[in-house]
């Protein structure tokens, strides 16, 4: 497993690339180009500063998080066709740096949702939470006001204004898109980009929603082992893969995590690794790394993911806001560079016991 950050790229990230760079086990980041519209292609120039940057500072690029699959793929708009041989044009770029693996997500309108960004635990700490009750009383136009006064400036990912400006037309544009539709998308979508995959050795990892059940009434496909084996097997090529985010998964806790690990072999190419602790249905909020401080048993996850021998990027997923550090919330540089530390701690004893 190689041990990486995300990072959000210069003018978007407290965090700095010099900072990740000491963070002893860490030799990558997880990035990805803003100001290029979901359904455009990337300039390669643009991937190539970015790689130069990274590079400079002693790290390598691990993956993209992410080249954003626009709405028309997503509910098979007339523009459809057009986003997708724009996208495929993106992963040809990316290949010829040197960068093969994509991380993306199928989630109509919201990217991941949470009622609260900075809820505070006893600590004194405070964590990115979910609430159903609370979301329900929000209007989703009203949702991007709600995250925005909480994000302390930063513009959180899936959050953009240009978009949440436009969610009543999004609502509108999903009217007619119930699970099956928006499954037969998503696969008429990697059928489309598979051959290019496999040319050029990308590998596509679809991330978990989150949460895992519908909210406003969206369409929800990619939410437990089921799921995850219908995509895999509907789209066999070893290419098309997941994202394996313990976090999202664990908003419903009958995931069995380590078993939906184990049946994904060979299929799993990027893993987010985060605990969460649970209250009640449809009530939880993240939490430290450490397996006490939540409800995952952290060490089972770490050995199924070695027991299948994943050797694929892994980041430490959202972390506390700790020591009054001030950053887009859950991406603070503290609380995620001593999860990757716990994390690493797991992987050595593991293979050490072995």
């Amino acid at each position: 497993m190689k041990m990486s950050l995300r990072w959000f790229g210069e003018g978007h990230d407290s965090v700095t690339l010099e900072q990740i760079r000491q963070i002893p086990g860490v030799g990558g980041v997880i990035t990805t180009l803003y100001d290029t519209a979901p359904g455009d292609e990337w300039a390669l120039e643009d991937i190539q500063k970015m790689k130069k940057g990274v590079e400079a500072s002693g790290l390598k690029i691990y993956g993209m998080e992410s080249v954003n699959v626009s709405d028309e793929i997503k509910v098979g708009h007339a523009k459809r066709d057009e986003h997708i041989e724009n996208y495929i044009a993106t992963l040809k770029k990316l290949s010829d740096e040197g960068i093969n693996m994509v991380c993306y997500n199928f989630m109509p309108v919201f990217d991941w949702t949470r009622s609260e960004l900075a809820k505070v635990r006893p600590d004194g700490s405070t964590v990115l939470a979910y609430n159903q009750e609370k979301v329900d009383a929000i209007h989703p136009q009203e949702i991007f006001d709600h995250i925005d006064n909480d994000s302390n400036g930063f513009v959180m990912p899936g959050w953009e204004p240009e978009r949440m400006g436009k969610v009543e037309e999004l609502f509108h544009l999903y009217e007619d898109t119930d699970n099956e539709k928006l499954f037969q998308n998503l696969k008429y979508f990697l059928e489309a980009i598979m051959p290019t995959c496999e040319q050029y050795g990308v590998k596509m990892a679809i991330h978990i929603d989150d949460p895992v059940w519908s909210v406003y009434g969206l369409p929800r496909i990619v939410k437990n082992k089921m799921d995850l084996q219908r995509l895999v097997t509907e789209v066999p090529s070893e290419y098309n893969g997941v994202t394996l985010c313990t976090g999202s998964l664990s908003s419903k806790p009958d995931n069995d995590i380590p078993d939906i690990i184990r049946s994904l072999k060979g299929r799993i190419h990027f893993a987010h690794v985060r605990n969460t602790k649970h209250t009640a249905p449809g009530i939880f909020e993240e939490s430290a790394h450490l397996s006490s401080d939540g409800s995952l048993d952290m060490y089972e996850i770490m050995k199924a993911f070695d027991e299948i021998g994943f050797d694929g990027p892994v980041r430490p997923d959202h972390g506390r806001a700790i020591w009054g550090e001030v950053s887009m919330p859950g991406y603070g540089l503290y609380d995620r560079a001593l999860g990757s530390q716990y994390l690493l701690g797991l992987i050595e004893a593991i293979k050490k016991t072995k």
